[in-house]
């Protein structure tokens, strides 16, 4: 088949294409400009114009015109509004039965019917044995047309642990105790009453749902109930032999008790022999028997004073001994000359 080719006649039918979308649009104002052709096939062309209407951007209208052979004149095969490359467009249309979302039914709605439902498969089926007949039918509760099939028992599962009653949720992440423990919870039959159950405490805020057992509220059944005691020995005490802590101890008695003047050096003299009397010490005694004596004697006229009283009260007389010349020997020991010119200690008086 040979390609299609331009049309003359056909592209010059512009004015014809935009009298025919103003015709079909609303508004003579929803026509906009003109976006150019498109050759269909042989004798066939669609011209385009731009979308003004609101709600429809991006949108353009579609005139297509046509000609019989060797024919001058255009006809008008259809026009439409058709979505362009850039155009708003809604969702994939959907049957209303498979519109539905969790949570959309209200009173008074009706599911349609699925015959195929995965989540389902038949119900037990009697088999006039007694035996399993009374434990399918009394204790598991099968005698029903259809039942839960393990497709939907796994989806429901896990659509109750991963919701908002399963362990993740903000009020069991607070709470202190899990719903396995609490006194209202009732486990559910078959499978799933291992790892769920309902609710049945009024003051819980999952009342009356279904909660998985390490769910958790703050009305929990043993709540103020004291943690029981374990029968693990308590561990034995961790001492670090490792390291050292520098402890500041308070001050002590001697450190507390305020500092005194400090000793005088120790005299030379004291290093002398029991036997030999320091030169120092009998120096000062006589100074001071001697100014005691000169006050009993001293005549109440200070001028009339000798010299010897004088002499007496001033410790430089020349009868004090000298401090220089008694310095003692390397060893301690006196030196000969002042053990010789030292004078006798008078005795004192009673």
């Amino acid at each position: 088949m040979p390609a299609a080719t331009k049309d003359a006649v056909l592209g010059s039918a512009v004015d014809l294409a935009r009298e025919v979308a103003v015709g079909l649009a609303e508004d003579p104002s929803d026509v906009g400009e003109y976006l150019g052709l498109v050759v269909e096939g042989e004798r066939l062309v669609s011209h385009r114009f731009a979308s003004a209407a609101r709600g429809y951007r991006g949108w353009e209208w579609t005139v297509t015109v046509a000609r019989v052979p060797r024919g001058r004149t255009a006809t008008v095969c259809e026009a439409e509004l058709l979505p362009g490359p850039d155009a708003v467009l809604g969702r994939a249309w959907l049957p209303w039965s498979e519109r539905i979302r969790p949570g959309d039914i209200g009173p008074g709605d009706v599911l349609p019917f699925k015959a195929d439902d995965p989540r389902l498969e038949p119900g037990w089926t009697p088999t006039g044995d007694p035996e399993l007949d009374d434990v399918a039918i009394d204790e598991l509760a099968l005698a029903r047309v259809r039942v839960l099939s393990p497709q939907g028992r796994d989806e429901a599962a896990e659509r109750w642990y991963r919701g908002p009653h399963g362990p993740t949720s903000a009020g069991s992440l607070a709470s202190a105790a899990a719903c396995g423990s609490c006194g209202f919870l009732v486990p559910l039959q078959g499978s799933l009453g291992t790892v769920f159950g309902v609710c049945a405490n009024q003051w819980s805020p999952d009342d009356g749902t279904v909660v998985s057992v390490d769910h958790g509220c703050g009305a929990h059944s043993e709540t103020d109930a004291e943690a029981p005691p374990t029968d693990w020995p308590a561990p034995d005490p961790l001492i670090d032999e490792l390291s050292l802590e520098t402890v500041q101890l308070g001050p002590s008695e001697t450190d507390a008790q305020p500092e005194t003047d400090a000793q005088p050096e120790t005299d030379e003299a004291d290093e002398a022999p029991a036997g030999e009397v320091a030169t120092d010490e009998v120096s000062a005694d006589e100074v001071a028997l001697d100014e005691t004596q000169a006050d009993e004697t001293q005549p109440d006229e200070t001028d009339d004073a000798g010299p010897d009283s004088a002499s007496v009260d001033s410790p430089e007389s020349t009868d004090a001994p000298d401090l220089e010349a008694t310095a003692d020997a390397p060893d301690g020991t006196p030196t000969s000359d002042s053990a010789d010119e030292s004078p006798a200690r008078p005795d004192p008086e009673p």
